[in-house]
């Protein structure tokens, strides 16, 4: 997801640490139809008058705010905000007609949109859960607080807004007229609109000057629940048409709909190699001596010679691997996707893992290594942000027939197997589809596949849907030199879309050469779940 400079201050802060959780919103029904401009008027007419709704709310939070301020300068700053949207609010009418549609008929409020102008009302009138706001705001003090509270709950939407319609209009024809929806992108994505959303944010640092660090913590958890109310407002949104996402919707457990997910574990599940935790263990852990009690040439190096040797063996490694990216992609790039000629590539890589695989051997330095050992190891990893979350939803989720495989170098389903191992990309081909011919033949299956490393190609690729983590330049570097192309899933997504309409259906398809990115474990779970709530 793309950055936006939205300055230092608190708001600046705030929205950096919480923009992942856009995503989220990008990823629902509503929003991915309507960057692929099919969304039906129906589901749009719905969104527009629980959008009026949070208007009135927002201009009633700017209301009380501005009573709240002490400062003459922030009240007629409120009062500019709280003009914007009234005259947005009065202008409504035609704005939708400017856009190319009927007034929506008059619909009751959701659940949704309930929790989030109660949430409004409740912060700009002082209820603030797990804070103590005195009944009455007796002094300027408690007042501007509220105030700078209320900025904090409205600051993130608009922001939020102003960011994903950036992100839709990024992938949009600026010459196409066909769009239905893109006079209503361009609107919230114009300098005006951008404008407003700057002057809540400089004024939300500017009414927090004075806040103590557990005042700012108040903002930190209500800007938070702000976003969170925004997330469950898009996703409540109703969506009478298919729909490519979430994936996990697609797939009719009446049926026999299965979803099997396989994943690479090294720099996919985890941010660093593993590889350098087990070594470092195995170096605390060596053997004194052979078990028939003679001392071993392993145990008479110190710690130092140890690591001196494993870092001689890694620094071969990756001169040895970049010289075997450099002779295959020496040769000529292939005009389109050629998985015979990368099936011949990656052979390159078996040789290469098992020769390197041969020397770690060779040295000892792993020697002794047990179960135990390597469990500790599993335990002192660092996992991406948002991995376990996401797995232990999909384990959870009853409405959901899924299976997790992981699939790695360096480990296996018992974790006993290590940088020992000698597996190539054609093995672990070989073992991904083991597991597929060992499903039930029957009912509807869907496979995706995510990984991040050139030995992850093969799989990927043999996937339904291919997702790459990260941004490996020699992953991508390699599959480019054989045709494949890498798209970034949100826009791929909004290319599926329009596919449903046009073809009629939205078949995933196998061998396509096209591989999907993403940046982050939040991009899967939206994809895949849909709303993290």
């Amino acid at each position: 997801m793309g950055g936006m400079d939205v300055g230092g201050g608190i708001a600046g802060k705030l929205w950096n640490k919480f923009r992942s959780e856009s995503v989220f919103v990008n990823y629902t029904p509503f929003f991915v139809c309507l960057a692929a401009g099919n969304l039906s008027a129906d589901s749009f007419h719905h969104y527009i008058s629980q959008h009026v709704h949070l208007l009135n709310a927002f201009a009633h939070a700017y209301e009380l705010a501005e009573e709240c301020a002490d400062d003459d300068e922030d009240k007629k700053a409120i009062r500019n905000l709280r003009k914007y949207v009234q005259a947005k609010l009065k202008s409504h009418d035609s704005l939708v007609r400017e856009w190319g549609f009927e007034l929506p008929e008059e619909r009751s409020l959701t659940n949704a949109t309930v929790k989030y102008t109660d949430f409004l009302s409740a912060t700009a009138s002082g209820r603030i859960e797990g804070e103590r706001v005195p009944g009455k705001l007796a002094t300027p003090f408690e007042k501007t607080k509220v105030a700078a509270y209320t900025l904090g709950a409205i600051a993130p939407c608009m922001r939020l807004f102003a960011f994903i319609n950036k992100e839709i209009q990024a992938l949009l024809d600026p010459n196409d007229s066909t769009h239905i929806y893109k006079k209503w992108i361009d609107h919230y994505c114009s300098e005006n609109f951008e404008a407003y959303a700057f002057r809540i944010e400089e004024l939300l640092d500017t009414l927090s000057i004075s806040l103590t660090g557990e005042e700012l913590d108040v903002i930190e958890k209500l800007y938070h629940q702000s976003m969170r109310l925004e997330v469950d407002f898009f996703s409540s949104q109703p969506i009478i048409q298919e729909a490519v996402v979430p994936l996990s919707r697609t797939l009719d457990p009446a049926v026999g709909g299965e979803l099997s997910i396989f994943c690479d574990f090294d720099l996919t599940c985890t941010a660093f190699d593993s590889s350098a935790i087990l070594a470092e263990i195995a170096i605390i852990t060596r053997p004194k001596a052979d078990p028939d009690g003679s001392e071993t040439q392993l145990a008479r190096m110190s710690s130092a010679d140890l690591r001196s040797t494993w870092d001689a063996l890694s620094a071969q490694y990756t001169e040895e691997f970049e010289q075997c990216v450099e002779s295959i992609t020496t040769t000529e790039t292939a005009e389109t996707f050629s998985y015979e000629g990368l099936c011949e590539a990656l052979e390159q890589f078996a040789h290469f893992e098992k020769a390197a695989n041969s020397r770690v051997v060779q040295s000892g330095v792993l020697k002794g290594l047990n179960q135990e050992d390597i469990k500790r190891a599993g335990q002192r990893l660092i996992l991406q942000d948002g991995c376990k979350g996401f797995i232990q939803k999909i384990m959870k989720n009853e409405n959901l027939t899924a299976a997790i495989h992981v699939l790695s170098y360096c480990w296996c389903g018992d974790l006993i197997r290590s940088a020992l191992s000698s597996e190539s990309p054609m093995e672990k081909l070989q073992a991904f589809n083991n597991i597929l011919n060992n499903r039930d033949k029957d009912g509807q299956h869907l496979t995706v596949y995510i990984g991040g490393s050139v030995g992850d190609l093969l799989c990927l690729l043999e996937a339904d849907i291919g997702i790459v983590m990260g941004s490996s330049p020699t992953l991508r570097r390699l599959g480019e030199q054989f045709g494949i192309s890498f798209v970034p899933l949100f826009s791929g997504l909004v290319a599926k879309q329009r596919e449903v309409v046009e073809v009629g259906s939205s078949n995933w398809k196998r061998l396509s050469g096209t591989l999907y990115t993403v940046s982050s474990w939040d991009e899967i779970h939206a994809f895949i779940l849909g709303s993290s709530s």
